[in-house]
């Protein structure tokens, strides 16, 4: 494979990317679009399970991301560490993820680079000896910004100056598929995730409540994986899995998409008349297309930003048991449910370039 051309300063970027999260690529393309728009060239390095594929996806360079050998010379070969967006911060789901991006922060910072956390997600944090080495490493940061109130709060308790500002994804350019002015109108979008309280009696009842608002609407139903396996793998992954799953339990015309490009995802949103959405950058997405939206919300990151947004949705573990109430209350949303304005979408991606402007600041 060729490598690219060697532009300027070497900049190790670290995040949850070459694993096929279509919400992490999203914020992976948003962060290499703003350091290509820097004054002077740099040259990224990402840090990926896949660094062949991640190189040749978008022309950087990349570095495996278990290879400890190789992550030394990276980080004696550039001149700042940037931790990547997204809720890579928390320890809900394990100790070894914070464990781990925090030990890069903290080898980084050691060796001398300048130390960016950008657009980060902060908590939950529920082991003490995790806050703890949070706190140290961000307090050690050349510079930080985060994406939401939560975040936010946390750094406040630390006494850690800081920049608040949405999701960069908010700014990602929208492209449309061939095909997407032939799917038939009016269209809903529905994305899942796979997760611990959406259990196959409540996976039951959602689409027994999507049965009915089809029935009632006569609506395309486009079902949306954002988790998906990498290309060529005989198993597409657990949200692929589940969309099927999903159609299977759906007598009406539905489609299931396996769309890889985060710029092509967000525009599948264009003209949907309501997406039901469990996963945070579906959220944003969705809202950033003008879109109306029912959040099942999993995570408080997802709660924070529909409250944020002035949209109605759900704690995924307090769905009503009954499908008939799922389906007045999404049929009141299709009906008319709050979408953002094209002006208070301007407003979004004007604020989300505050991003931006730390690497601005900060970078050679």
């Amino acid at each position: 494979m060729k490598q690219p051309q060697i532009l300027g300063p070497q900049i190790l970027i670290c995040g949850y990317y070459g694993y096929g999260n279509a919400g992490d690529e999203a914020l992976l393309l948003a962060l290499l679009q703003q350091l290509r728009q820097l004054p002077n060239p740099v040259q990224p390095v990402v840090l990926s399970p896949r660094p062949e594929a991640t190189a040749a996806t978008y022309g950087v360079l990349a570095c495996p991301r278990f290879d400890g050998w190789a992550l030394r010379r990276y980080l004696g070969q550039s001149q700042a560490f940037i931790w990547g967006g997204g809720s890579l911060l928390q320890d809900r789901t394990s100790w070894r993820s914070p464990l781990y991006y925090l030990g890069l922060m903290l080898w980084a910072q050691r060796r001398g680079l300048k130390t960016l956390a950008w657009a980060q997600g902060i908590g939950p944090l529920q082991r003490g000896w995790i806050r703890e080495l949070a706190r140290r490493s961000l307090a050690g940061c050349t510079a930080i910004s985060v994406r939401d109130a939560v975040a936010s709060q946390w750094l406040r308790d630390w006494g850690i100056p800081h920049q608040v500002a949405p999701d960069p994804v908010w700014g990602l350019p929208a492209k449309t598929l061939p095909e997407w002015e032939r799917w038939p109108q009016p269209r809903i979008a529905v994305v899942l995730r796979q997760h611990p309280q959406l259990t196959p009696a409540r996976l039951e009842t959602l689409a027994e409540g999507l049965r009915r608002l089809q029935a009632a609407t006569g609506a395309y139903l486009l079902l949306l994986p954002f988790q998906l396996a990498p290309p060529g793998s005989l198993d597409l992954g657990p949200d692929y899995r589940l969309a099927q799953q999903l159609q299977q339990r759906l007598p009406g015309p539905s489609q299931v998409l396996e769309i890889r490009d985060p710029c092509l995802l967000k525009g599948v949103f264009r003209g949907v008349r309501l997406a039901i959405v469990m996963r945070y950058h579906g959220l944003v997405m969705a809202a950033a297309e003008g879109c109306p939206c029912f959040g099942l919300s999993y995570d408080p990151k997802v709660k924070t930003l529909l409250g944020e947004l002035g949209m109605p949705g759900w704690d995924l573990e307090a769905i009503p048991e009954d499908p008939e109430a799922l389906h007045r209350a999404w049929l009141a949303c299709y009906a008319d449910g709050p979408a953002l304005s094209p002006d208070q979408v301007a407003v979004w991606v004007e604020r989300s370039a505050q991003h931006a402007q730390l690497l601005r600041q900060h970078l050679p």
